[in-house]
């Protein structure tokens, strides 16, 4: 595999490709905090086995699994130190043939795993060069890819989906916050449009992710401030408002007893980070 700055710079916006290690080193809480994308991600796990949640239910990933996450899908990645994996982050719907919906192949065959491979390699290679035609040659690849994942889903090796009304309502529950965890809007609020009681969705949620049902709305929620705390230079009190808090006082609380520092001291020590790059 091709060895150097995972994430160069490209005209392609929103496309990456490298070592998923490299790219969560500095900040693992951007993989392991439940949130959603506006772009596409593929991971292809090259060793050790880990857990992924997609919305909300959680799925386990082994060696030669390649998981799909279209934007829009609520996420999180439970990779210990042992799983080493490719990351490619694409554009939304940068080719309409891949998955509309989150997927897990188990590829068994090894000319495949050596097929995959090879393609995620010639991607980092396009890259790391930034010839002419760029994105014809990124999109090229994708192409493959999608072909790829359309010929291991026909040879049946898609992990099989749960489907539970508990898994359903999850899903749905996931889906809410997606769309709303911005708002000002409590858990049991989430409920009561659901129709089913807090309790009734807290027990769910346990079951299906070991996350209560306010466990999964509050990582959307901090995975937004940090983002926005960290990545850009908003004001924090505007950044709370964005979020749906009543005041900065209150975000700077949240904040505080979620992630163990006040939005400056994580605001201060993502610069000093990017300093030292």
């Amino acid at each position: 595999m091709t060895v150097g700055n995972p994430f160069p710079e490209s005209d392609i916006t929103g496309f990456r490709v490298g070592s998923f290690r490299l790219a969560a080193q500095s900040a693992p809480w951007r993989f392991s905090l439940l949130h959603d994308r506006p772009t596409d991600i593929l991971l292809w796990v090259t060793k050790g086995q880990g857990r992924v949640t997609l919305n909300g239910v959680n799925c386990g990933v082994a060696v030669h699994n390649a998981v799909y996450i279209p934007s829009g899908t609520l996420f999180a990645l439970d990779f210990g130190q042992q799983v080493q994996a490719l990351l490619v982050e694409s554009p939304a719907a940068f080719v309409p043939a891949l998955p509309q919906s989150p997927v897990i192949l188990k590829a068994r065959d090894s000319d495949a795993q050596t097929e995959l491979t090879s393609l995620l390699d010639a991607m980092s290679r396009e890259r790391l060069r930034a010839r002419l035609f760029l994105d014809k040659a990124l999109e090229a690849y994708m192409q493959l890819v999608a072909v790829w994942m359309q010929r291991q889903s026909a040879e049946g090796t898609a992990q099989d989906t749960v489907d539970t009304a508990a898994t359903r309502l999850v899903r749905r529950y996931a889906q809410a916050v997606v769309r709303s965890y911005a708002q000002p809007v409590s858990m049991g609020t989430y409920a009561e449009a659901l129709d089913v009681t807090p309790t009734h969705l807290t027990r769910t949620c346990r079951h299906c992710c070991g996350r209560t049902a306010a466990d999964i709305l509050t990582e959307r929620r901090v995975h937004a401030g940090r983002t926005l705390l960290e990545t850009t230079h908003v004001p924090i009190k505007d950044v709370a408002a964005r979020l749906g808090f009543a005041s900065a006082a209150y975000f700077t609380r949240f904040i505080q007893q979620h992630c163990g520092a006040a939005p400056s001291a994580l605001r201060a020590s993502a610069a000093a980070r990017r300093g030292q790059l």
